[in-house]
């Protein structure tokens, strides 16, 4: 069997022995640094359009790749380094991780398509007590258990936000005035904040373009050019400086014999 080697060829096309391995790998073969993007995981519920949009606005130089993950996945994600940020829904472990509060969501409860909470604007979960409700968790998340509610198996209790998303035929949604409500945060490793995650922070905290927070809206600093070397080049003696004269110039100094008679002026 042909053994694989480093530089791309096989057994046969290796070099003579007089010829180290380094030798054969080329300048090619090294890899070089993939260009910087910004990855973004986000849970149902979550539209991150229009801070995107911003993003695109204003760092079009930086690619922006956001992908949508159930449950606690952004925040696994990031942990992992699949993600270098996310909008999650908290409680969430926070170790390791910086976390910046954004918004709180409204919960709803949701039942089939025909129950009697369809006709209030709003409901109590005080007044549903003989409701059977269902685990959303147990049932594989939101949408599997919104179709359980479509079939007339019981109610759930879940944010506006993702009974919208999901928007399962035959299902009616009511605002529940007593239910807790969620909220929505964006976390990132701590350990990796730079410039590029301060900037997408900065966006979705409402922050112009021309912020004097955001890293993109910093003056450049220009270096000064060096000043020309006027001393004819650095090996050049260093001209002595300029000594004020104590006494009168001689008037016959650099003059010729006869401009003066002899000790007579």
């Amino acid at each position: 069997m042909l053994q694989g080697y480093p530089g791309g060829g096989y057994c046969e096309d290796v070099p003579s022995t007089t010829s180290s391995p380094d030798d054969a790998v080329s300048a090619g073969d090294i890899p070089a640094e993939a260009p910087r993007e910004l990855r973004i995981a986000y849970v149902p519920g979550v539209t991150p359009g229009k801070w995107i949009r911003r993003w695109e606005e204003r760092m079009p130089h930086i690619p922006l790749h956001a992908e949508m993950h159930d449950g606690g996945g952004p925040a696994e994600a990031v942990r992992g380094g699949s993600a270098d940020m996310a909008f999650v829904r908290l409680p969430i472990g926070r170790e390791g991780l910086s976390v910046i509060p954004l918004y709180e969501e409204q919960a709803v409860v949701v039942a089939p398509k025909g129950h009697e909470i369809s006709v209030f604007e709003e409901v109590a979960l005080a007044d549903l007590d003989q409701e059977s409700f269902l685990d959303v968790a147990a049932l594989g998340g939101p949408e599997p258990a919104l179709q359980v509610v479509a079939s007339g198996a019981g109610l759930v209790i879940l944010p506006m936000s993702v009974a919208r998303h999901f928007n399962v035929k035959d299902t009616v949604a009511r605002r529940a005035t007593d239910a807790p409500g969620t909220e929505i945060a964006l976390v990132w490793a701590t350990d990796s904040t730079d410039e590029v995650l301060e900037e997408f922070i900065g966006i979705v905290r409402g922050r112009t373009a021309q912020s004097s927070r955001q890293p993109s809206a910093q003056p450049v600093k220009e270096k000064k050019a060096p000043k020309p070397d006027r001393r004819g080049g650095s090996g050049a003696k260093k001209a002595a400086p300029k000594v004020a004269q104590r006494y009168a110039p001689n008037p016959d100094k650099g003059r010729g014999k006869g401009s003066r008679k002899n000790g007579k002026r």
